[in-house]
């Protein structure tokens, strides 16, 4: 078990549906946006980022180009089959990271050639790969003057229980549970120590 690296894709999934959601009340103009001329849209980076997750789940299973993600990628599905996309691949990588055997690895296959790689690669993989193409998704949103969600590890931390108040800091079993507020709050005021 790896318990870090599920912890990392608990947060991925969380990140991915957060931007899923964000982007419902987006118009076809807004989703076919590009921050260059050759960048992907809004619309094609959703459709990487899921239909890619399909990939890692297999290749975790020495198998991958097997039309995965023609039903994501392919044409447009909509937001909702993203979604339940992103929930059901992302439940599943962290499955797959909550049973990995540290040291197990993966004979993949590509063109006509074998190369090998530990299982844990694909799923460090799936993390760094969400994170570079929902960046990508935000600069193309604020170009454009949309608001777009802060995935920021500090507004996870409710979700994943994390950073709960300590009563009377003297007793770590006497948990206070913050608002979001107190959250943004502390948040703003660490975030503010750190910045140069």
């Amino acid at each position: 078990m790896s318990k870090a690296l599920a912890d990392s894709l608990r947060y991925n999934r969380w990140a991915n549906l957060g931007l899923i959601d964000a982007c419902r009340g987006l118009r076809d103009e807004q989703l076919d946006a590009r921050a260059t001329s050759s960048s992907r849209s809004v619309r094609e980076l959703l459709q990487h980022i899921v239909g890619s997750e399909l990939t890692f789940v297999l290749r975790t299973k020495g198998r991958q180009h097997e039309g995965e993600s023609r039903h994501i990628e392919a044409t447009w599905p909509g937001l909702e089959v993203l979604r339940e996309a992103a929930a059901s691949t992302g439940t599943e990588l962290i499955a797959i990271a909550e049973n990995l055997d540290e040291n197990a690895v993966v004979a993949l296959p590509y063109q006509g050639r074998t190369y090998e790689y530990p299982k844990s690669f694909f799923l460090l993989h799936a993390t760094e790969h969400g994170v570079e193409h929902r960046t990508e998704i935000k600069v193309t949103l604020a170009l454009i003057g949309i608001e777009t969600p802060d995935l920021d590890g500090w507004f996870y931390s409710p979700a994943a229980g994390y950073g709960r108040e300590i009563a009377n800091n003297s007793d770590p079993g006497a948990v206070l549970k913050p608002s979001v507020n107190e959250l943004t709050v502390a948040y703003r005021v660490l975030r503010s120590r750190c910045d140069p």
